[in-house]
């Protein structure tokens, strides 16, 4: 069993940044290969943020390309989610999940459906 948690939330006005860490602990393997960070925002519902392959290959929403980055330390065991230009319809609580790789969560990696473990969230709150 993969556990998952999530840390680097906080309060910044629109304009800054934030780093945000997931830490993968207990049986990493297989069905930690694939992991993606996703968003809710209070009465929404969970959206994919940005996800990441088993050979590093990232995937993003729309409405962050060109301002966040996900990226992973594999020797650490840690996802990272580096969010810059951030504006308040980013508000919201971020979870970082995993899943084992399949054709199914290479076609659908941005949906809630495609992983298995989540971790608990970190709020992330940008004001105006």
């Amino acid at each position: 069993q993969v556990q998952l948690v999530e840390s680097g939330g906080g309060s910044v006005q629109a304009g800054g940044s934030l780093r945000l860490s997931c830490a993968a602990s207990g049986h990493t393997g297989s069905s930690s290969d694939c992991m993606a960070w996703f968003r809710q925002a209070p009465g929404r519902e969970r959206e994919g943020v940005a996800s990441s392959g088993r050979s590093s290959d990232t995937f993003y929403a729309d409405s962050v390309k060109g301002r966040f980055t996900i990226s992973r330390d594999s020797t650490r065991n840690t996802l990272y989610l580096q969010m810059n230009s951030l504006k308040p319809e980013d508000t919201g609580m971020y979870y970082c999940a995993a899943a084992t790789c399949t054709a199914r969560w290479y076609i659908s990696s941005l949906s809630p459906s495609a992983s298995s473990t989540w971790g608990q969230g970190t709020q992330v709150t940008v004001s105006a």
